[in-house]
């Protein structure tokens, strides 16, 4: 019994001489050392039962003692049990937390990428629909434009006919012999009808050119 004591005592010194190996680690890979732990963990166990057995046979004088001792070793071990787990749990809280933090830059760097593109998508959509839209309206400024110049020149072949028309009836006037009264109030309205005719071509010319600068 006293041999297995001092083994298991041994074990359990050198266990927790592998805790402080552990220590030195420092994130890096530790399954070996933990296995190691666990392994000797497991033999203290063991070794605990089997004293468990063995101190009945002590003789009654020092079996006191001995319990006494080994259940010192049952609480060393199940001390460096506990001390393994919660170190074991410690490092899968971090990794936990390593994979949590990863996955959030990588769904942030995802967004940002796709924020990107669609802003871009946006800025072209609407480079292309401001490239329409001055498309459309330089059609426009030329429709008006063509409607102008028409407008313009209808008005001046009125003027042109107007003219002609005037001449005829002076002539005609000429010829019937009418008054000189009657003969003023004609000129008179020819006259009214040649600066309503002008007038109105300068109308025209007017709101061609504000709509030409509203469109532009």
């Amino acid at each position: 019994m006293e041999s297995l004591y001092h083994q298991t005592n041994s074990l359990v010194l050198e266990t927790q001489e592998c805790f402080q190996k552990l220590a030195q680690l420092k994130g890096t890979d530790t399954q070996g050392v933990e296995a190691e732990i666990q392994a000797r963990i497991d033999s203290i166990t063991s070794n605990c039962e089997r004293l468990d057995i063995l101190v009945h046979k002590e003789p009654l004088g020092r079996r006191q003692n001995a319990k006494i001792r080994i259940d010192q070793l049952k609480y060393d071990n199940q001390h460096l049990q506990a001390a393994l787990r919660s170190y074991q749990h410690d490092m899968f809280r971090k990794k936990q937390e390593e994979k949590e933090r990863e996955e959030l830059l990588s769904r942030r760097f995802t967004h940002n990428s796709a924020r990107s593109e669609s802003d871009t998508t946006i800025l072209i959509d609407h480079s292309l629909q401001h490239n329409m839209s001055i498309q459309n309206a330089n059609r426009g400024v030329d429709d008006l434009l063509k409607s102008g110049t028409n407008i313009l020149e209808n008005m001046r072949d009125q003027r042109h006919t107007l003219k002609n028309a005037h001449r005829r009836m002076m002539d005609i006037a000429n010829t019937l012999g009418l008054s000189n009264t009657t003969m003023r109030l004609i000129e008179k309205r020819a006259l009214e009808d040649k600066y309503i005719l002008i007038g109105g071509m300068f109308l025209t010319s007017v709101i061609i050119i504000l709509l030409i600068i509203y469109v532009a």
